[in-house]
């Protein structure tokens, strides 16, 4: 179980830095798996490359070899990520995550050069990240089994497609070394009966025991016990989606008292009525 991390902010619209510490400290006491530095859950887009490289500092710093660390790094130009690879200090990172590149809309070809390129341009491990709701472009499972059989440094894919049939043709058809990881909280259960090894979750900014018990479920093969508890969070899943990610996860936070409810601009705080309908699920839930 391994979580996509918020970035908190202060009131001045600064990084908080304080309440990711906190933050962080909470996934090492209650046993997350991996940390996902920097990708779509964390406002990427619109963090500064200094703060991009505080942020990654500081959580390697006090992580401190004591769980996986993956790191975000991806974009629309090929040439930028390679730059970005070998000139920034990765030291501590134990992977990367790399989406499809977006806005451009590559062919399956376009899609597969980008990765080797990026590939041969870094010695970590890489994930693939399809989420074609954002990027416009969807990776075909052939592709995905294409890069890695041809990038043996690309062990890795997070499915964000929502398209279940599709995540299993492509666990159906990878190299071995491919593993598989759900890029959607309410995946979680059919994509590790299918063979997946787990979630890369936004709901485990919040719930990280609660979705924990259910991954580690999956791994003792208490399947009806798993899928009987995801049921159960079905409509706080839906409602942490349904005005967008991370605006969903940072309501359910602030609910939680984990956090201020603050993002960066174009993203704005949920409705007053899915706040209020989201304080009823944890009410209703006990999460």
């Amino acid at each position: 179980m391994g979580v996509a991390l918020v970035t908190p902010f202060t009131e001045e619209g600064k990084v908080d830095y304080a309440t990711i510490e906190k933050l962080v400290q909470m996934h090492l006491d209650c046993g997350t798996d991996f940390l996902c530095v920097l990708g779509t859950t964390a406002e990427t887009p619109t963090l500064s490359i200094d703060e991009k490289r505080e942020i990654r500092k500081r959580i390697i710093k006090q992580v401190d070899g004591r769980m996986p660390i993956m790191v975000g790094v991806g974009g629309n130009c090929t040439q930028a990520v390679i730059e970005e690879l070998l000139t920034e200090d990765f030291t501590g990172v134990d992977a990367i995550l790399s989406v499809v590149p977006y806005y451009s809309k590559p062919t399956q070809e376009g899609i597969y050069q980008h990765y080797r390129a990026i590939a041969s341009a870094t010695s970590l491990p890489i994930f693939l990240y399809n989420v074609p709701g954002r990027t416009g472009v969807n990776m075909l499972p052939e592709t995905a089994a294409r890069i890695a059989r041809d990038c043996p440094n690309v062990v890795g894919y997070k499915a964000a497609s929502g398209n279940i049939e599709q995540i299993r043709r492509l666990i159906e058809i990878k190299p071995a070394h491919l593993d598989v990881f759900s890029g959607d909280d309410g995946l979680t259960v059919d994509v590790m009966e299918a063979g997946g090894l787990g979630i890369i979750s936004v709901f485990g900014n919040a719930c990280p025991t609660e979705l924990k018990n259910i991954v580690d479920k999956m791994f003792e093969g208490k399947v009806d016990e798993a899928r009987k508890l995801i049921e159960g969070l079905s409509e706080t899943l839906r409602l942490l989606f349904v005005e967008g990610n991370p605006c969903g996860i940072k309501a359910l936070m602030t609910i939680k008292g984990m956090l201020d409810n603050r993002l960066r601009l174009p993203l704005v705080p949920v409705s007053d009525d899915t706040y209020s309908l989201l304080q009823q699920e944890v009410e209703k839930t006990g999460i």
